[in-house]
């Protein structure tokens, strides 16, 4: 476990004695991320439906991060996301960090408590997303759009020429 050069322009993630993912440069123009993908390490393999309902259940939204007040981006507030695609997502909703039983614990605190920063407020842990995760889902529901067009060009020929 651990990471590990796979050549000049490539490091990777290895878990269980197998790589899990790479980073990989060209060098000049392109870098990619590479999660594990081949199919002899999966099982159950199904084909993705009913993926248009879940589509028009996202939210994607317009708006900017506080840091950065002057861009605006587009995008999804990962806690939308979850309820959908939740494994695009990491985190806990409204999570905070508290204390643990490794940690060394000051007076009149216990460990779950939550833990505070000078002003007395708690510190949050921010959710994540990762969007690659929702191309395959994104894939599928355009995949259904196109077979419900090219039905209704079908009927709607059919239609034209009686």
């Amino acid at each position: 476990n651990g990471v590990f050069l796979a050549g000049t322009d490539t490091v990777g993630i290895a878990a269980g004695g197998a790589s899990r993912a790479t980073f990989a440069s060209n060098g000049v123009t392109s870098t990619a991320f590479n999660t594990s993908s081949d199919y002899r390490l999966k099982e159950n393999i199904v084909d993705l439906d009913g993926a248009i309902n879940r589509v028009k259940q996202l939210q994607p939204r317009r708006f900017n991060f506080i840091a950065d007040a002057e861009r605006t981006v587009d995008g999804f507030v990962a806690h939308e996301a979850a309820a959908v695609v939740p494994e695009a997502v990491t985190g806990t909703h409204n999570q905070v960090q508290v204390w643990g039983e490794n940690d060394e614990l000051p007076d009149g605190v216990s460990v779950g408590d939550n833990k505070l920063d000078e002003h007395g407020n708690t510190i949050p842990v921010y959710q994540g997303i990762d969007q690659a995760k929702l191309v395959p889902l994104l894939t599928a529901a355009l995949q259904e759009a196109i077979s419900e067009i090219e039905t209704l060009k079908t009927k709607m020929a059919a239609l034209e020429a009686a």
